[in-house]
């Protein structure tokens, strides 16, 4: 599978543990026994050292349930920390790039000062995709991310994912397992068939009838 520069992919059939398997294949963080991933055309097993390794890797941001928020913290302080590590209070002059930030992701302003724990899981995936963004990388990861949200919620948060991707010109790969988040998330949905391994076009799911 090839993905190129702005393009929004969907890979359908993953578990959670899929998922995680290969978001770390896909950043080389495990290697693979067989066969090849390139990122930004740099083959993961030809990355010799950890700086390079995280040179690489800085270039994705990575939505997942598994970026661990703080939360005792604000949202917005949150969302501060892929700038600044002096969040409390959060600095003047980063303070108008993470509130641009988490209006971008759709957080209402009331919510911008309330403890992440008490938010909704939506609201806290919204946080975790701010912070994936807010270095602005040219690539997403999406792993597994609505496991924990309510079907609408999902469809909701892929469809504003995708035209975030949209407007910042970012390619987007999302593992899941959520049919109607994938298709709400991506333009071209592929599903991965456990017993081979192999990737099919979702338009050849059911003889095109799904397009």
């Amino acid at each position: 599978m090839i993905v190129r520069p702005a393009e929004r992919v969907a890979i359908v059939g993953l578990d959670r543990l899929s998922a995680e398997v290969f978001v770390n294949l896909v950043t080389g963080t495990t290697l693979p026994e067989t066969g090849r991933i390139a990122l930004f055309g740099r083959q993961t097993s030809d990355v010799a050292n950890g700086d390079e390794w995280l040179s690489l890797v800085d270039r994705v941001g990575i939505v997942s349930e598994r970026a661990v928020l703080l939360e005792s913290l604000t949202a917005l302080q949150n969302l501060a920390m892929p700038f600044t590590l002096d969040i409390e209070p959060i600095p003047a002059d980063v303070l108008p790039n993470v509130t641009r930030l988490a209006d971008e992701v759709g957080l209402r302003e009331p919510v911008w000062t309330a403890p992440v724990a008490g938010l909704p899981a939506a609201d806290q995936m919204r946080v975790r995709v701010g912070r994936a963004l807010a270095l602005d990388p040219p690539f997403l990861l999406l792993e597994h991310m609505t496991a924990g949200l309510a079907p609408d919620d999902g469809v909701a948060l892929g469809r504003h994912v995708r035209e975030l991707a949209q407007r910042r010109g970012a390619a987007l790969v999302a593992a899941t397992s959520d049919e109607p988040f994938a298709r709400a998330v991506a333009t071209r949905v592929l599903r991965w068939e456990p017993s081979t391994g192999r990737l099919s076009d979702r338009k050849a799911w059911f003889g095109g009838r799904l397009g």
